[in-house]
């Protein structure tokens, strides 16, 4: 084997496999890093602004987060190249070709990066990689890119001499030396052993049960707007992680006028009321379907698992038939808080994500009131974060600073796998808001109802098992959520503060009414006021059709609110109960309730109709016998898709 010696290279430049990877990896950071700051020269006067309001801190913490997946996903070539324990490939050609590799993904950081920096300030957000579908039918594509190169010579010489001194800079590692053998694969498989993993957290933005792979919708969890997203973020990143994912299309459905004469997810002011500054708290109840409720099933035999809840829903508004608008955690806070359904895939983890887009707190922030977010578990965990922040929640307490404000970096409340418990973190979000200033708005999103279904050791002989894992810890929720309405209610905000109560989606179920089409997505829809007057008089309403995404609208009525606000679902005030209605996207079919009725369309056709009331198992296909209510209701569900996936596509999630 004597051939596959490196016998003709600068001796002075090869470096022990260790050192040598780890300076080429630093090199590609360090690039990345560069056309970022290359960027925003370019682009200073758009962003300028930016970087004098947001946190420096958080601004490099995003960078890094995002520049390492791109420098993982970039070397993916050249670390199986270099590490592939194979001694016959140590030779001249191999050395070379790994180099190659190497400059290859400098390359395309660099060229993506520079090609963003003249594309962002048209688009306002990084390319993704449906940039390619968007000039896929331009017949002058080369000669736009030509005049783009010479227009802008500067960058393209850049790009040239960063990619040339990558190719210079570039380190090779010694490879296979006659009479070590073993020495060689050790070498290769251990270091195997340690990139592998690292190179999977680093592609994922962590390790940890808690941590989703990053999307480019985590961006906005570093800056303040979703429009200084473009800072942290790299333009690699954002094309590698949208690879294959079109989830939203233009559809044609009507012309404007008719789909205006339809449906309009445009609300506007009905009266010119006062406004009234009422504070508002939103629950997000993880896992709390209605089937967990036992007001919800009074037929039900035994127990109720929510005796706490099932006593406030005695003095609340609520109703009969609600829907949640997704089937996970990050479907429902953009539909409980930003009226947003999830149609095709989560709003978190498309591109759209980086559209302008308002909520109830963005809406309400602009009457003054203080925002805050709540979600116990580790900061960042799920996106919440990000997706607080750019729908205009002020601050975000999550673990980090609940372990501050217990003086407590062992995280003794932290149920080891989510989240601090309910119990403490409700009890400490009840105090919180006594420090918050009036009017305000705070969402809280629990987590302890979720897998791996367990509840504090203090409570493993109080609380019964159940029939399913899920029981315990729903009955666990409640009586947090008990204790936290003890201690709320000797607050002196109390009395002026709308309470919603809702869930993320289902979970487990025994129950065959649960598991159909319609059953997996109701979930509770809940106004309490301590007042209990109008709008929100206690009662359970068995006629109105409510959902996830009515909440925003329903409590920006409720307070007068006075200006217009994008939401695609309607207020439950003033909306009669025959036009009230649900939609909600399950395996690639569109559900659409309105009435007694569920439709099921497919987006080109109507392919079921059940009335839901009366067929509670869904047996009976009524769509070829009712077509005088098949053909309304299809007429409408297409606005509500057209309307939306217009307004995703072309960042029309807020007003004008």
């Amino acid at each position: 084997m004597e051939h596959c010696v490196i016998k003709s290279m600068n001796t002075k430049k090869i470096l022990p496999l260790p050192f040598a990877f780890i300076c080429n990896i630093a090199l590609a950071y360090i690039i990345l890093m560069l056309c970022r700051f290359i960027f925003l020269a370019v682009n200073y006067e758009l962003y300028a602004d930016a970087l004098a309001t947001n946190s420096f801190e958080d601004l490099l913490r995003g960078s890094l987060l995002f520049d390492t997946a791109a420098v993982c996903y970039l070397n993916i070539p050249y670390i199986l190249a270099l590490l592939l324990p194979l001694h016959y490939k140590e030779c001249r050609f191999t050395q070379g070709l790994t180099r190659i590799l190497y400059t290859i993904g400098v390359a395309v950081g660099v060229v993506a990066n520079f090609a963003d920096c003249v594309y962002v300030p048209f688009t306002g957000r990084r390319s993704t990689w449906s940039v390619f579908g968007e000039f896929s039918n331009e017949g002058n594509i080369a000669k736009i890119i030509g005049v783009e190169l010479f227009n802008h010579w500067y960058l393209t010489l850049g790009a040239i001499i960063i990619i040339w001194a990558a190719y210079k800079l570039y380190r090779p590692a010694k490879g296979y030396e006659k009479n070590r053998l073993v020495n060689y694969y050790v070498t290769r498989v251990a270091m195997l052993l340690v990139v592998a993993p690292l190179l999977i957290v680093g592609i994922r933005g962590g390790a940890g049960k808690h941590v989703r792979p990053i999307t480019i919708s985590n961006a906005n969890q570093y800056v303040n707007s979703p429009t200084e997203a473009v800072i942290v973020l790299n333009t690699p990143f954002s094309m590698i992680r949208t690879i294959n994912k079109t989830p939203f299309k233009e559809v044609k459905y009507y012309s404007q006028s008719e789909l205006e004469n339809i449906y309009s997810s445009v609300h506007t002011p009905a009266n010119d009321s006062a406004f009234i500054a009422k504070n508002v708290v939103v629950f997000i109840l993880e896992s709390f379907g209605k089937d967990y409720i036992g007001a919800f099933n009074p037929d039900r035999e035994g127990a109720s698992l929510t005796p706490f809840l099932d006593s406030l829903i005695t003095e609340s508004r609520t109703y009969a038939y609600s829907y949640g608008n997704g089937r996970k955690s990050i479907d429902g806070m953009p539909s409980a808080l930003s009226s947003i359904p999830m149609f095709v895939e989560p709003f978190f983890l498309t591109p759209a994500s980086l559209n302008s887009v308002s909520g109830i707190a963005g809406e309400l922030a602009k009457k003054g009131y203080n925002t805050a977010f709540f979600h116990g578990a580790p900061n960042g965990s799920m996106g919440f974060q990000a997706f607080a922040r750019a729908t205009g929640y002020q601050k975000y307490y999550g673990l980090n600073e609940y372990n501050s404000a217990k003086n407590d970096d062992g995280n003794d409340d932290f149920d080891g796998t989510w989240a601090i418990w309910d119990e403490p973190f409700f009890e400490y979000y009840a105090a919180t808001m006594d420090t918050i200033k009036e009017p305000f708005v705070t969402t809280m999103f629990s987590a302890s109802s979720h897998h791996p279904f367990r509840i504090p050791e203090k409570y493993q002989a109080i609380i019964p098992e159940g029939e399913l894992p899920i029981h315990k810890c729903v009955t666990y929720t409640d009586k947090a959520l008990r204790s936290f309405f003890e201690k709320a209610k000797k607050s002196e905000w109390f009395k002026n503060t709308l309470f919603v109560i809702t869930a993320d989606h289902i979970n487990q179920t025994n129950d065959e009414r649960y598991k159909t089409a319609a059953g997996s997505f109701e979930v509770p829809v809940i106004f309490y006021s301590p007042d209990r007057g109008e709008p929100f008089a206690p009662g359970v309403d068995s006629c109105t059709i409510a959902q996830q995404i009515d909440i925003m609208p329903t409590v920006l009525q409720s307070l007068n609110y006075d200006k217009e606000f994008i939401a695609f679902g309607q207020n439950l005030i003033t909306t009669p109960a025959e036009k009230s209605f649900a939609v909600n996207y399950n395996n690639n079919i569109y559900q659409y309730f309105k009435g007694e009725y569920m439709l099921l369309f497919d987006g080109g056709k109507a392919v079921a109709l059940y009335n839901i009331r009366k067929d509670k198992l869904l047996k009976d296909n009524l769509v070829e016998k009712l077509p005088a209510i098949v053909q309304p209701m299809e007429k409408e569900l297409k606005a509500i898709v057209q309307d939306y996936m217009h307004r995703m596509l072309n960042n029309k999630l807020v007003t004008e």
